[in-house]
């Protein structure tokens, strides 16, 4: 069968809030996007429960409804929203193509990067079993809804040691494990930590069990490394805060990104190393990390897009 191609003004890969902003601006600037979604249509959203912290809605909505909302906006504006992910890139010319299920070629004169990251886990199988339901990859989202309860939190990074901070506003006690006898955060922020009264530190601490009632986390057994001794923590939140990791890895060889993967965005725009290409969202936030951050970085993809498109069609020459 030979291979199909087709040939796109503005090319949106990956969903999720930076996607759908980037996509409802992009088609209010007649680009006609095209947006191809991922394996996972709405990304890490569509993973989490209620979401209280996005503008707009008072009385908070599910992560998945919310993504739904968004969907039909794009749609409703013109967006063409496909089911299907990109294998493979090739930006070494204009326009660029880029393969979508290994079978489809599209040539898109604007690619927009949308495509997320993912938390990393600790790999347990009662830590999916209770994700969204009292296991958390994000602090800052879930912390409001353990209000008063005791809750652990797993890392030894800053991102750890802030997260455990922000819980300790908010929460009774936090557990704090630390799997070496160490932090690999900085010195401020392990000041910050060893400073709040009611962060507990456990060190050569490891996750054996997320226990709870079939519905909700009840406790979490854990194990001290060094000398196999188990504990039950009576908590109702447990929050994971080990990395999260971009998705960025068929962009590799092409884009400019930091150590991990997080792609590099020229300050105060969402342009790249490569002409025509942007990227928006979690792909290129390491610190933020937040539904509303993120469509908002999708609004300036779009309109740097639609700027970039602009400036070419009315190239002077002499």
């Amino acid at each position: 069968m030979s291979q199909q191609h087709e040939h796109v003004k503005c090319l949106i890969i990956g969903s999720g809030p930076a996607g759908y902003t980037a996509a409802i601006y992009a088609s209010r600037a007649d680009l006609h996007p095209v947006m191809y979604t991922g394996l996972i249509a709405g990304g890490q959203l569509t993973q989490t429960t209620e979401v209280e912290n996005y503008p707009g809605y008072p009385d908070g909505v599910m992560g998945v409804e919310m993504m739904e909302d968004f969907r039909k906006q794009a749609e409703r504006l013109g967006t063409d929203i496909r089911y299907g992910y990109v294998s493979s890139v090739d930006f070494s010319s204009l326009p660029h193509k880029v393969v979508v299920d290994e079978t489809k070629t599209i040539l898109a004169d604007t690619v927009i990067i949308s495509t997320g990251a993912s938390a990393k886990w600790l790999g347990l199988d009662s830590e999916q079993k209770y994700s969204g339901f009292g296991v958390s990859a994000c602090a800052v989202c879930d912390g409001f809804f353990f209000k008063g309860q005791d809750v652990a939190i797993v890392g030894a990074g800053d991102t750890a040691a802030e997260e455990a901070t922000y819980l300790a506003k908010l929460c009774r006690k936090v557990y704090m494990l630390v799997r070496r006898d160490e932090f690999r955060a900085s010195k401020a922020m392990v000041h910050r930590v060893l400073n709040t009264p009611n962060i507990e530190l456990l060190y050569n601490t490891e996750t054996k069990e997320i226990m709870g009632d079939g519905q909700s986390v009840t406790g979490v057994n854990v194990f001290n490394n060094k000398t196999n001794q188990e504990r039950t923590l009576d908590i109702t939140g447990f929050f994971v805060a080990i990395g999260h990791q971009p998705n960025t890895e068929i962009f590799k060889g092409w884009i400019h990104m930091d150590e991990t993967g997080y792609i590099k965005t020229n300050p105060g725009s969402t342009t790249t190393n490569i002409e025509g290409v942007f990227c928006c969202g979690d792909a290129q936030d390491h610190i933020y990390r937040q539904a509303v951050t993120a469509a908002g970085t999708g609004c300036m993809a779009a309109i740097d897009a639609e700027r970039y498109l602009a400036a070419k069609e009315h190239v002077v020459t002499a």
